[in-house]
């Protein structure tokens, strides 16, 4: 696997601000840098940097920061270091660029120019900007929270009108930069002079309203025309407003759809304008007329206004919009959702007259997309499945029925639509024609395609290795990955589309091998301290539109599912080295802490969800094979270990000494209540009461080896079958790849004829299903069990950070050779730069490549004997080995290593 470099001495690339390259919506006082160093030579470390920022880009062409000139700073840091500038203004622009000096004596040139615009930072950036709305929701019908489920029978359909919110305004000078801000309530598409502003899709992310909202920034300067110009924007529903109509996980209401705008125009001369939403804007339906999140869309081309949204159009028939009640607003800085692949359709089959069936061969989350042209009122009705029934059709059984997209034609001539504010999980549309009339003419219908829409979080992993089999499991899994990430880490793309938590981190490590989302971490972390309840209760899904309390509460509030909020922050420090992360969600954690105390007995928690969907000799769903307790005790105590860390890192001292002594009173219960000391196992001896002991650390060290080996003998006892759950299989995983035990790993994996990745692929299956037997009666596009992908990268591959390490500033590239695989390899961009490992072997030859960036080392673990002949760079090479690994440490650069075994 191929990494480039430069063939320059030093280079500096890939600037980034806020976990974003040329983000607009800042709103950090002291936004944190970012960048990576390229080298060809080996063993290269920063040793200095500059950092120029200015107000004017053709300021820093003369290499003037008359913002913030840092001057050469002795420093190896390159991630995360905080701008120390002038005080930074609301709204404005600001370049900048960086130079480095190396422990070679190479300076390099100055980086190419970066930017970032700073957002609306308090409410008077607004500029008078006002909330309007072609109606307000009465008080007395707002349902907050979400009523779960259909609701009360006696509220009906609950229809209400999707908005179009106009205004014109004359631009009469040169434009130097024109910026908008706006948040649209649920969802909104911004237009000026007829075009869509953008290419985002669903936004703004979705927040807990009466709590938060945000709002989305966009330079708009090359839309703007010197005279008139014309704004428009389309509104949706989203989780704001949930229709009493159709399938629907939850009703709820917050209010009536709504927006707010404001748009700056900075021209040639220094002059300003400003553009805002007030009760001057105008107001008239969409021709949108139903819109859900859970229930699709209708679209009736009949009642399009034909320019709108541009200035030609005369709007004296539509009504002055009506000022609406204000959200506290926050900047959108997370990466938006995008439509980021269309697919074909691999068959079309004709079930019956004006029906048809579009198969596009993945399972994916999106919207399908239509091309047609016929008589003026015929219907088009399409059906998004991920399944079918026996008969053929399209199923929606197991992931909310019914769901589906009405668009009635206009008949002027070829027409194209796709739904805007809603979506589905779906690989299967079934397609049907309702005719309006008797026409002789035929409605044709010219192109139908799949559109996958996820957030556009870039991708920064890939793998692959010679195992036909472990390739198609990562394409399952990549696959529910991408069908749930939205705004939020969904759980599937159809019937719930909820943020439970506990997937974040068990599955965050695979995420962040394969997609950059240290943004929309923070996103994350922020609605984590939005919903945190008085009682410091952190909730199981997030944002949480509906409150649960149902099978004894514990969907609501399970310790394994709210650790969330102690384990997200700590995860974005490790990843990314964002220590402000802690600091911003420390007082959060803290007050999780105290609330598990409260909940605690004997320094016990016996509640929870445990092990969800592990295999057991029932239907999966509730833990079947680890006692209540188990699992929720060993978070309890993990958390406090984190903490400890946490503490200690922030100077807290007295507080890491406090979550220590907490944490060794957990210990003792833990293995007071759990731990049999004769067969020397924990709980049931399940896999997962074993493997999350181990894998928490609450195993004392004289008895480690007697519980990880009665572990392996379970599972090879049980023939290699799975049986752990969501929160078990990852410990598993954990436990063997860290004791080299991989080939078990390999064994329990690398097979199809009992539940798992496997058995499910054998089934037709294209993303990862609820359940590892991919039971068609649940959710056939879920991530939460996806937990095999880290193992691809960390252990197959064997890219790792070292122990101890922050943002893999230190590495471990150490492959773990099982089974069967003859190669693999995978690469990942690290906070640093690309890291890769590839790997081959056989009889008598091992052969290993690998790229470390600049500013980054690594430790190499190499398969060798004692005899072994070991060359780097084809250099004969001495190194130590134990156990059967040969070790080396390294410095940045790409090496060739070769094992010869005699």
């Amino acid at each position: 696997m191929t990494v480039l470099t430069s063939a320059q001495s030093l280079r500096v690339g890939y600037l980034r601000c806020e976990a974003r390259e040329n983000p607009l919506g800042v709103v950090a006082k002291r936004p944190m840098l970012s960048w990576e160093l390229y080298s060809a030579q080996l063993s290269v470390v920063q040793t200095a940097f500059q950092i120029l920022v200015a107000d004017d880009s053709l300021l820093l062409k003369r290499n003037v920061g008359n913002v913030w000139d840092s001057k050469k700073r002795l420093s190896a840091a390159s991630i995360q270091v905080p701008y120390n500038g002038k005080a930074l203004q609301a709204a404005k622009k600001y370049y900048w660029k960086i130079r480095a000096w190396d422990n070679k004596g190479n300076v390099s040139a100055w980086s190419e120019i970066a930017l970032w615009q700073m957002g609306l930072m308090e409410p008077k950036d607004w500029a008078g900007a006002k909330w309007i709305a072609y109606e307000n929701l009465p008080d007395s019908l707002r349902i907050v929270p979400a009523a779960h489920g259909n609701g009360d029978k006696a509220w009906g359909k609950r229809a209400n009108v999707l908005p179009l919110l106009r205004t014109q305004f004359a631009a009469s000078k040169k434009v130097k930069q024109a910026t908008a801000f706006i948040c649209g309530l649920g969802q909104f598409e911004l237009y000026i002079n007829g075009q869509k502003t953008g290419d985002h899709f669903l936004d703004p992310g979705w927040t807990k309203y009466n709590k938060q909202a945000q709002y989305v920034t966009f330079d708009v300067t090359k839309q703007l025309l010197v005279g008139n110009n014309a704004i428009g924007v389309m509104l949706g529903n989203g989780f704001y407003y949930i229709p009493g109509e159709r399938y629907r996980k939850m009703t709820g209401a917050y209010g009536y759809p709504k927006m707010i705008f404001r748009l700056l125009i900075e021209y040639t001369d220094g002059s300003i304008q400003q553009v805002v939403s007030d009760e001057q804007w105008k107001t008239a339906p969409s021709p949108i007329t139903y819109s859900s999140l859970y229930g699709g869309e209708n679209y009736d081309a009949r009642l399009e206004q034909k320019g709108w949204h541009t200035p030609a159009f005369n709007d004296a028939q539509w009504r002055p919009a009506v000022v609406a009640t204000p959200h506290h607003l926050q900047s959108q800085l997370a990466k938006p959702v995008k439509v980021m692949q269309s697919f074909e359709a691999m068959t079309v089959q004709q079930l019956k007259d004006n029906v048809w069936l579009y198969d596009f061969g993945q399972n994916m989350s999106g919207i399908p997309a239509i091309k047609v042209s016929g008589n003026r009122g015929d219907t088009i009705k399409l059906t998004p499945a991920e399944l079918l029934t026996e008969d053929g059709r399209a199923n929606q059984k197991a992931t909310g029925a019914s769901s589906y997209y009405l668009y009635v034609l206009s008949g002027d001539g070829v027409e194209q639509w796709q739904p805007k504010f809603t979506y589905y999980g779906f690989r299967y549309v079934q397609l049907e024609l309702l005719p309006a009339s008797t026409s002789n003419k035929t409605t044709q219908l010219l192109a139908v395609q799949a559109l996958h829409t996820r957030n556009s979080a870039a991708a920064v992993g890939a793998f692959q290795n010679s195992d036909t089999l472990f390739n198609l499991t990562n394409h399952l899994i990549q696959w529910a990955i991408n069908s749930n990430m939205q705004s939020v880490f969904t759980d599937c793309p159809h019937r719930e589309r909820l943020g439970w938590q506990e997937q974040l981190h068990l599955m965050g490590n695979a995420l962040q091998y394969n997609y950059e989302i240290h943004a929309l971490g923070k996103k994350i972390t922020a609605d984590i301290r939005a919903e945190q309840n008085a009682n410091g209760l952190v909730p199981s899904t997030i944002p949480e539109y509906t409150e649960m309390h149902f099978a004894n509460g514990y969907f609501r509030d399970s310790p394994e599912w709210g650790s969330n909020a102690i384990l997200m922050p700590w995860n974005l420090y490790q990843w990314y080295g964002d220590k402000q992360e802690l600091l911003t969600n420390y007082t959060t954690m803290q007050r999780y802490m105290q609330y598990l105390r409260s909940k605690d007995s004997s320094h016990l928690l016996m509640y929870g969800l445990s092990d969800w969907y592990d295999l057991g000799p029932e239907r999966p769903g509730f833990c079947q094979l680890t006692p209540m307790g188990l699992t929720a005790t060993a978070y309890y105590y993990y958390n406090l270990r984190v903490m400890q860390q946490t503490a200690t890192l922030l100077g807290k001292k007295a507080d890491a000494l406090h979550y220590s002594k907490w944490a060794d009173s957990v210990s003792v219960a833990f293995n007071r209540q759990y731990f049999n000391d004769t067969v020397k196992q924990y709980g049931t001896g399940s896999q997962t009461s074993n493997a999350v002991a181990l894998s928490m650390g609450l195993v004392a060290e004289k008895n480690t080896t007697a519980v990880l080996a009665n572990l392996i003998q379970s599972i090879e006892q049980n023939d290699y079958r799975l049986t752990a759950g969501d929160i078990g299989f990852h410990h598993l995983l954990k436990v063997l790849s860290q004791a080299g035990r991989s080939d078990v790993i390999f064994r329990m994996n690398n097979r199809s004829d009992v539940p798992g990745y496997g058995y499910q692929l054998a089934k037709g299956a294209t993303a990862l299903t609820e359940s590892w037997q991919g039971s068609p009666i649940v959710s056939n596009n879920h991530f939460m069990l996806g937990h095999l992908m880290e193992w691809f990268y960390a252990s197959l591959a064997g890219i790792q950070a070292s122990h101890g390490a922050v943002a893999f500033r230190q590495l471990r590239i150490q492959p773990q050779v099982v089974g069967d695989v003859t190669e693999a390899e995978a690469r990942f961009r690290s906070p640093y730069g690309w890291v890769a490992s590839s790997w081959k072997k056989n009889d008598t030859k091992f052969t290993l490549q690998v790229h470390i960036p600049v500013n980054s080392t690594a430790t190499v673990y190499l398969p060798a004997g004692s005899n072994s002949i070991i060359h780097m760079n084809q250099q004969p090479v001495k190194a130590p080995v134990q156990k059967g690994l040969a070790r080396m440490a390294i410095g940045s650069g790409e090496y060739v290593f070769t094992v010869v075994n005699q």
